[in-house]
């Protein structure tokens, strides 16, 4: 397979995966917040709370559609751009984004109309369960895609068929509670409510700067706070979790990302800044931090964490192991039912090791025929871009700390000083509304990049996964998609702006008298002035 036609099939899967999770983070964060913001709507029955569910709804509603719309496209890249890996794995992979179609979308897209169009058709506790039947089939959707890109990380619950050529599921409930799979789920849900607590702040914040909307956004302000406090919070929890699960399940992606070249006496420390060198193999003017790496990778002060060198041996011997599989399985295909029991066991015991062979591919059509060389240039091949993920996962990591800095302040500030903020913080909220965006595309570069040079780790190497494409159909296609998603990426833009500066409705007749009622109170004087006002 040319390495143009794999490059630029890994170029715009990239393009569009990383484009489609702009929107993915806001959708989840926000359902859950406007659904917050409806239930205090439904216990107070105060017309403010019913506005600013509508308004943030509207933001939501965009952000939806067009999430969407990128969803869809990214997912016909399977069939188009990745036929092979599509037919390796369709019968594991297949069946979570089946369900995640049939169940979360269909649940989701329902009652989202039901949420806008709802209003005066449905009651208020109707539309409470409404917006929160969003929220649920939001969350769902993001499960499910978990679950399959877990899988790809960590494929468990399924065996390959010697007689197939194919991957086949052996245990639906090892796929599903993958725990690669539920780390991913609990963290990337967390960063989405970050992203929308953030992205809600900044709004507000601009409101305050601007003096308008003061009520709408003191209240937005408050809830996204104190929900954003507790989801930093988990963020950093729940990403130390899928530190631990990485460090033995993806042990190449954990040292890639610590840029540990050689295996260090247990506990490792964490190189908190450094400069990776992938030539040399050494890590120029590093800091490290004593004890840290071995405490989140092995929850111990005993167990070692292999380094890059170690692990590149260990390839080595995998592959060697891998040849011995390739070789049977041949015999297999060649003799079928007639193959010896003593070949079916030999590819039996060596099995796990196959996808390793098939690294060989790139250099060798038949593996078997490959040198020396080869098999060592194969071996470092397991080596993904270390500077890239060291640096992507220490950006995204201080971005999460300040994220859990600025919650904390701005929940103080509204909980118990009173709602007021120096204008250097609303500022400061404003510019950091892009923040949670970068934070979460940088995490899926340490996620996705850390696999490489794997499409599912250990199993189907990247290089084999790809369609037989001519180099000019990925470039019209690639160009196509860039054109195509820039015009939707002005399209969200430009109704996001429009709405944002328009504000909330605030325009119903509850809700200009419940304003008027409120003026009445707080200018009135006497008892009998305040009963008038509440009547």
């Amino acid at each position: 397979m040319e390495l143009g036609i794999v490059e630029l099939s890994r170029l715009q899967f990239a393009m569009t995966a990383l484009y489609h999770f702009l929107f993915v983070p806001l959708t989840l964060g926000l359902s859950i917040l406007v659904a917050i913001m409806e239930t205090v709507y439904v216990m107070t029955n105060r017309p403010v709370w019913r506005e600013m569910t509508k308004f943030w709804g509207t933001l939501f509603g965009i952000n939806f559609a067009i999430g969407v719309a990128t969803g869809i496209t990214m997912e016909f890249q399977f069939g188009m751009n990745w036929s092979y890996y599509s037919h390796y794995v369709g019968d594991i992979f297949g069946a979570p984004l089946a369900i995640e179609g049939l169940m979360a979308f269909f649940l989701e897209a329902t009652f989202v109309g039901l949420f806008f169009f709802g209003w005066d058709k449905l009651t208020k506790v109707q539309h409470l369960v409404v917006a929160w039947l969003v929220a649920i089939g939001s969350n769902f959707s993001a499960l499910w895609i978990l679950i399959a890109n877990g899988w790809m990380q960590n494929p468990v619950g399924a065996e390959f068929n010697p007689m197939t050529m194919r991957m086949e599921m052996t245990s639906f409930y090892d796929v599903m509670f993958n725990e690669v799979a539920q780390a991913k789920f609990v963290h990337t849900v967390s960063a989405g409510y970050v992203t929308a607590s953030v992205f809600v702040i900044g709004i507000s914040a601009w409101y305050l700067l601007k003096g308008r909307h003061y009520e709408l956004a003191r209240r937005s302000l408050t809830v996204a706070a104190s929900f954003g406090l507790a989801a930093a919070l988990s963020v950093v929890v729940l990403g130390d979790e899928s530190g631990y699960s990485a460090a033995h399940s993806q042990k190449m992606k954990m040292a890639a990302i610590e840029a540990m070249w050689e295996t260090e006496e247990a506990p490792a420390s964490f190189t908190l800044v450094g400069i990776p060198d992938a030539e040399t193999r050494e890590t120029h003017y590093a800091l490290h931090v004593p004890y840290v790496m071995g405490l989140i990778g092995t929850r111990s002060l005993q167990a070692e964490i292999p380094g890059i060198q170690e692990l590149v041996n260990e390839a080595e011997e995998r592959i060697r192991s891998g040849l011995i599989a390739y070789d049977a399985l041949m015999t297999i295909r060649e003799k079928k039912d007639q193959a010896p029991q003593s070949v079916t066991q030999t590819f039996e015991e060596h099995s796990a090791d196959l996808g390793f062979a098939l690294l060989l591919k790139r250099y060798q059509e038949d593996p078997r025929k490959a040198t020396e060389a080869q098999i060592r240039a194969a071996a470092n091949d397991t080596v993904p871009p270390v500077g890239l993920l060291f640096w992507s996962f220490r950006i995204m990591v201080g971005l999460g700390f300040l994220f859990i800095a600025t919650m904390a302040y701005f929940f103080i500030h509204a909980s118990v000083k009173g709602m007021r903020f120096p204008k250097w913080a609303l500022r400061l909220a404003v510019v950091m509304i892009p923040a949670p965006w970068i934070a979460a595309e940088l995490g899926w570069v340490v996620a996705e990049m850390g696999r490489q040079p794997w499409t599912v780790d250990g199993i189907l190497p990247t290089a084999l996964s790809v369609s037989r494409l001519g180099i000019t159909d990925l470039v019209i296609t690639l160009v196509g998609f860039v054109v195509f998603y820039s015009v939707l990426f002005v399209i969200e833009m430009g109704l996001m702006v429009k709405y944002i500066r328009k504000g909330p409705y605030m325009d119903t007749k509850a809700t200009q008298d419940w304003f008027k009622r409120r003026d009445k109170l707080k200018a009135a004087q006497t008892t009998s002035d305040k009963a008038e006002a509440l009547l």
